[in-house]
């Protein structure tokens, strides 16, 4: 059932951490890794192994050089001086990569991230409809992975380098340490695994309290945003609701802090004893090795030899669990990059679409029914509508009635749950969806405010004539936004945002504001914006006029009703004087069409459209009436006078 999306976005705890996720998100951050640059990549990979001999290569030398020293002239392998030469370049060496490493990791980070990026919102892009951005756990899950998909893949691909590298210096010195005594080797890598197994325990708790207070950590953006965003600012600082707001949002972060302390806790309880076995064992062989030197069974190459490689080993298994830890936290994270990149169509799309024609005859709504989620409400009910070509169809009907979810229905943002949508016969769900909307054109109710130039925000209507400033200019015209357009200080190259500087002012070479509209002036750039797109089939205006004044309002319907001539429309409109020229007047009630017809007919049956016509046309004739007295009134204080 394609109307609801409740459970595209659900988790299972589980899945999170079972060994195919890992394995899957290990393969896409290399893959990843291997497509942002092939060449740093190996780089990369040289680099890190020869980091990781470095150590060993140091331990072996300077365990010669005192074997030399202790031994003289008849010991044998290289001269000292040899030996501090190679210790020499060791050193230089262990300067010197360490920043040719950070740049190349620096380097394939940045070309990771921006991969990463363009695949997530790309793969959001492609998404049909908008269950999915009606989602709540389906948004947590795509906050998630908006995040994972900057930092993850290269902290991922971090960790498998750290892990690559520590791997070849632990190889090294336990065969270093073997050579002094085996067991004592055993016994120093066997003291790293409990805090290894620790570490990955703590890692999932992590990743699962991630998850948990994911929603709160919405909540909190969402409280943020209120008290920073303008729209709501006025509303807030009128209404004397900042208190109120500040105070949701201490709530949540209180909360989320109180979960984050109580893990701190457990990872505090949980790692101190690992630490505390390893540095006795430590602790315990160096002791072991220093007597062996006292009663001649080892020299002072053998117990430098041991402290270093000892030290090594404990180092590298540290570093090794912090990279482990880390990568594993970072590949829990990246899952919901994943599992976002593999989520089906939310709506299916055929993969050989019906031919597509432009509108011949009619559009349909056969016996439509309709809810967002499988448990919900129904918000229509068996709605059966034909809209023939070229007519003015208007919807009216209380809040809830169920008119902006038939366009949405119209322009396939929704599938019906039951019956079909139709154009000129065909199933909308057979045709491609890209081709239905490049045959619509929209003003909807909630239009959108671009922090973009007045070209652009009139442009993005239709992309082919962004180019063309004339056609811009005449749809812009047709909207009555011509005039304050044109008197911006950059005209429709202005940018309408204060929320970021215009480019450097020619004058001043410095940047300046952008421009703030007011509802009505981006409502008239939002019907720009439709009549950009001529030629289509189908015009939607979901309360095209809201924000404007009455006599604004009434110019404009007047412009809208000359360009919807001969064009099939569809009009939604609270206000009824607007609609009573549509050729037909739909009424939805509960779901359901409750009464059909032109004004005329609406009026004389006496039904739900006459009562609600009525009751608007009465609180215009009262503001008349009221008026009327009022002038009356003082015409007869000035006759007293």
């Amino acid at each position: 059932m394609s109307g609801g999306g409740g459970g595209s976005g659900e988790v299972d705890a589980d899945r999170l951490g079972g060994l195919r996720g890992f394995a899957a998100g290990a393969g896409a951050a290399l893959e990843l890794t291997w497509r942002a640059g092939p060449v740093t990549f190996v780089c990369q990979v040289l680099l890190t192994v020869a980091q990781g001999l470095l150590p060993v290569a140091a331990t072996l030398l300077t365990k010669w050089l005192f074997d030399a020293l202790q031994y003289g002239r008849g010991a044998p392998g290289p001269s000292p001086l040899t030996l501090a030469a190679g210790i020499g370049t060791v050193a230089a060496l262990t300067v010197v990569l360490p920043y040719v490493s950070t740049y190349t990791e620096v380097r394939l980070q940045r070309g990771i991230a921006h991969l990463a990026q363009r695949r997530l919102y790309g793969k959001v892009n492609e998404f049909v409809g908008l269950a999915r951005f009606e989602d709540h756990a389906f948004l947590d899950r795509l906050r998630l992975a908006q995040d994972s998909a900057i930092s993850a893949p290269g902290q991922i691909t971090t960790a498998m380098f750290g892990l690559v590298q520590q791997a070849v210096a632990i190889a090294g010195m336990v065969a270093v340490l073997s050579s002094i005594s085996p067991w004592l080797t055993a016994v120093t890598v066997a003291a790293a695994v409990p805090a290894l197994l620790v570490q990955i325990s703590l890692t999932r708790r992590q990743a699962a309290l991630t998850w948990a207070i994911s929603p709160r950590n919405r909540r909190q953006l969402f409280y943020q945003e209120l008290m920073l965003n303008v729209s709501a600012v006025k509303e807030v600082r009128l209404f004397g609701a900042g208190g109120f707001l500040l105070g949701r949002m201490d709530t949540e972060t209180r909360d989320i802090n109180a979960a984050e302390e109580r893990y701190d806790r457990r990872v505090l309880a949980l790692q101190s004893p690992p630490a505390l076995l390893g540095a006795l064992v430590a602790a315990a062989g160096l002791a072991w090795t220093v007597h062996g030197a006292l009663s001649g069974r080892f020299g002072v190459g053998d117990v430098s030899a041991y402290l270093a490689a000892s030290a090594g080993v404990q180092g590298a298994l540290s570093v090794t669990i912090s990279h482990v830890t880390g990568g594993y936290h970072s590949l829990l994270s990246f899952r919901h990059y994943v599992e976002v990149n593999r989520l089906p169509t939310d709506l299916p799309v055929r993969p050989d679409p019906l031919p597509f024609a432009p509108l011949a005859d009619r559009i349909e709504f056969d016996d439509v029914w309709f809810r967002y989620r499988d448990d919900g409400p129904w918000v229509l009910r068996g709605v059966s509508l034909t809209i023939a070509r070229g007519e003015s169809v208007a919807l009216v009907g209380l809040n809830g009635a169920g008119k902006s979810t038939l366009v949405k229905l119209v322009c396939r943002l929704y599938d019906p749950t039951r019956g079909a949508v139709r154009w000129d016969g065909t199933d909308v769900r057979d045709l491609d969806p890209a081709q239905l909307r490049d045959r619509i054109s929209a003003v909807f109710q909630d239009r959108v405010a671009y922090d973009l130039s007045a070209t652009d925000n009139i442009g993005i209507g239709d992309l082919r004539h962004l180019g063309d400033p004339e056609r811009i200019a005449d749809a812009a015209r047709r909207a009555d936004a011509h005039g304050f357009v044109s008197e911006l200080p950059r005209g429709y190259g202005t940018l309408l945002s204060r929320t970021f500087p215009e480019p450097d002012d020619e004058e001043t070479g410095k940047p300046s504001a952008g421009v703030a509209l007011s509802g009505g002036q981006w409502q008239r750039l939002a019907l720009a914006r439709a009549l950009l797109r001529e030629g289509r089939d189908l015009l939607v205006l979901d309360e095209p006029t809201a924000g404007l004044d009455a006599a604004a309002e009434q110019q404009l319907h007047e412009r809208l009703r000359a360009h919807r001539a001969g064009t099939t429309s569809l009009l939604i409109s609270h206000r009824l004087g607007t609609v009573r020229r549509a050729d037909r007047i739909v009424v939805l009630s509960d779901g359901r069409i409750a009464e059909c017809g032109s004004h005329g007919e609406l009026v004389a049956l006496g039904g739900e459209y006459a009562r609600l016509f009525a009751l608007q046309a009465s609180g215009y004739i009262e503001d008349d009436e009221d008026e009327d007295q009022d002038e009356d009134q003082d015409e007869d204080e000035e006759v007293a006078v």
